[in-house]
């Protein structure tokens, strides 16, 4: 989105959230941390001139899209979002779809096993509800400081990743099972793979709900709305 926008010449701003130490540099001038709520975006968006927004955070990034949605309500600012198609279990999967972490955590056997939990670092810490499993943890930046489970092994990788790799991710460190969020799209894509290659459960957490509103899954849509 970013690379479009700036190939165009667009007059845009990129924001992130601010929770990686080193994101990836965009061709965009670059904002980085939050707006303090509804209000703040407002005043932001009001401050600025902003008269398009495209809310491109992660499907589980639920209350920056609902802020969005209210922020832009309130200012008179048109919004969409570019939300990359869920994942559907297909042939050959061995999916357990639950509604929340809380609901991935009670869906953990009792008996030990060695859990690939792909989640991000953001809600680790309700897994210590559930100490007995060895979790595999693929994370962004080194952790600061202990972690909230007795029990794991972290690799620090950034994506994208692709079937092979996660495949011998899997296979080298004896995983069980795997927790993932339902993020769609190719990028987080191949651990989804590698376990129906390797007949792999997974507990899937299906995306929070969030207001209504205009939605694209190509930056071409997303392209053409902004010059219609």
């Amino acid at each position: 989105m970013a690379h479009a926008l700036a190939e165009r010449g667009s007059d845009a701003v990129f924001s992130y959230a601010g929770r990686t130490i080193n994101p990836v540099a965009q061709p965009l001038p670059t904002r980085v941390g939050g707006f303090g709520g509804v209000e703040g975006l407002v005043a932001y968006l009001r401050q600025e001139s902003i008269t398009h927004v495209v809310d491109a955070t992660h499907p589980f990034a639920a209350q920056m899209s609902r802020n969005a949605v209210a922020a832009c309500a309130a200012a008179g600012v048109d919004l969409c979002a570019l939300e990359r198609p869920a994942w559907r279990a297909m042939d050959g999967d061995i999916w357990q779809n639950v509604a929340s972490i809380e609901q991935a955590v009670a869906a953990l056997p009792d008996r030990p096993k060695r859990v690939f939990l792909a989640i991000g670092k953001q809600n680790l810490s309700d897994f210590a509800a559930a100490p007995q499993h060895h979790y595999l943890l693929r994370l962004v930046d080194p952790p600061q400081g202990d972690l909230p489970l007795p029990n794991t092994s972290v690799v620090i990788a950034r994506g994208p990743f692709d079937t092979a790799q996660d495949t011998a991710l899997l296979q080298s460190h004896k995983i069980d099972l795997i927790i993932a969020k339902n993020a769609g799209g190719r990028g987080a894509e191949a651990k989804i793979l590698a376990a129906r290659a390797l007949k792999l459960p997974v507990i899937m957490i299906n995306r929070p709900q969030v207001p209504e509103r205009l939605v694209f899954g190509e930056v071409d849509q997303i392209m053409g709305w902004l010059g219609h």
